[in-house]
């Protein structure tokens, strides 16, 4: 019989095993078919209980490392026929909203100067684990094993609903609906408003992943230029003077990809403009927390009169943490919660209160300080090395993660995003940004580069050899 001791072996114990195991196996040093030491053996030798050795063998097996053959013992598993490879760069070039979005998610590229969020590192991820080590062991053992309410955690939503009041934007909590991000938040927002062949106004350029969910909606979108200091409001009027779109979707604050804000005068008469015909607004805030509060926000303005404001902790938390949310006028709301019941049911408590805990613990503040510190150290040496270079750099405040770059003639933005891929090295196109980009040329070549990786001297050898081949 085991020792009572050897229940409460702890789980570093059992993962240490089980990775050294696994790592043998990956070298080759313990071949497919190797029958595993029995448990009193590996027990003894390891110097750990036989409930450890039993956990880390399951997990090898949950893994796909080994099999239990029952009353013989667990064997390494022999590899299988078909391999995944990585595909190759041709594949995975950013030249359209499917391929930009692949190669973010499944990054193959060391060089990531098209990638929407910052690195790992900047994330402080040593942080996040010993956060998330602290809420497993102290503050989150009441988490039930049930859905949740569809609404979300209600001391996150309390104490969101406290952050947008600093904004000045005063809502309950009852006005504030938890989604699995800003895509998921985007998502609920055209399922509930938008029907096939409405038409809606974007920015142009503007957030791609939001013209894939148009598109599959079969939603006409009217693109509305943007400038430096927000929309081009004369484009909009002259569109409204010829469609009835029923909603804007815009970014008002560091917009992606051009990395420029809103102006409080041209806030003002936007608003003015969705009043007098009667569409509504979507405002999309995903870098809010790294913006002043008195940042001239939509939703300040309107008091979520006529905008629904979504917003997100993906951008400047972590992207493996999947909680955004909106806020909103009840009615809106609570006819959103009903979507996204219907839909998913609900989304994860446990994530919800890991964000909760990091925001309540001083955490997330602190992370916040030092990734404007990043940003703002990063922003003007990658505005320079650009300039340097003779691209058009267009003015891009502090507290947000692009520079929206223009290239010079002689060099199309495909062609450059498919050579860069030759070398390794991820590009976001500017086309992508468009939503009429398909079966249209637009006039404007132009990227869009990530501030934390602009530096990187392998990504600016080789826009130099680039610009000299052209000229």
């Amino acid at each position: 019989m085991p020792h009572p001791e050897e229940d409460a072996s702890p789980d570093s114990k059992v993962e240490a095993l089980a990775r050294r195991i696994a790592q043998s196996i990956e070298q080759g040093t313990v071949l497919p078919g190797t029958r595993l030491r029995s448990i009193r053996d590996a027990a003894a030798k390891d110097g750990v209980g036989r409930n450890t050795v039993v956990e880390a063998y399951n997990r090898l097996a949950a893994r796909g490392y080994v099999e239990a053959r029952p009353g013989s013992g667990y064997y390494v598993r022999k590899p299988s026929s078909v391999h995944a490879q990585a595909p190759a760069p041709h594949v995975t070039e950013a030249v359209d909203v499917v391929s930009l979005l692949r190669e973010q998610l499944e990054q193959h590229y060391e060089v990531r100067v098209g990638d929407g969020r910052p690195p790992a590192s900047w994330m402080e991820g040593s942080e996040l684990g010993s956060s998330l080590r602290r809420a497993r062991s102290q503050g989150l053992t009441d988490i039930e094993h049930g859905y949740g309410t569809p609404w979300g955690y209600l001391p996150l939503r309390e104490t969101i609903a406290r952050m947008l009041g600093e904004r000045t934007i005063p809502v309950s909590p009852r006005q504030v609906l938890l989604t699995q991000g800003a895509n998921h938040a985007l998502d609920l927002i055209v399922r509930h408003l938008l029907d096939a062949g409405d038409e809606v106004l974007v920015d142009s350029p503007g957030y791609y992943p939001l013209f894939g969910k148009l598109k599959l909606a079969k939603v006409e979108m009217l693109g509305v230029p943007r400038l430096a200091d927000g929309p081009d409001l004369d484009a909009l009027q002259a569109l409204l003077e010829k469609h009835r779109p029923k909603v804007f979707f815009t970014q008002s604050l560091a917009h992606n990809p051009t990395g420029g804000s809103i102006s409080l005068p041209k806030a003002h008469r936007l608003l003015q403009m969705a009043a007098a015909h009667g569409f509504l607004v979507v405002e999309d805030d995903p870098f809010a927390d790294l913006q002043p509060p008195n940042a001239p926000r939509l939703a300040a303005l309107d008091q979520l009169e006529r905008v629904i404001y979504v917003s997100s902790f993906s951008k400047t938390l972590s992207a493996g943490l999947r909680v955004g949310y909106i806020a909103g006028a009840a009615h809106r709301i609570n006819a959103l919660c009903d979507l996204k019941m219907v839909t998913v049911v609900s989304t994860s408590d446990f994530v919800e209160r890991v964000v909760h805990q990091l925001i309540s613990a001083g955490q997330y503040r602190r992370h916040l300080s030092r990734l404007k510190a990043r940003l703002d150290s990063a922003l003007g040496p990658a505005q320079k090395a650009l300039a340097r270079l003779g691209l058009t750099v267009h003015p891009s405040p502090p507290g947000g993660y692009y520079l929206w770059v223009e290239l010079p003639h002689g060099i199309t933005e495909l062609g450059l995003a498919r050579s860069a891929a030759e070398r390794g090295i991820f590009l976001a196109p500017g086309a992508v940004f468009f939503p009429q980009r398909q079966g249209q040329q637009q006039p404007l070549q132009a990227m869009r580069v990530n501030v934390a990786y602009a530096n990187d001297p392998r990504f600016l050898r080789f826009l130099q050899g680039a610009l000299k081949a052209a000229s």
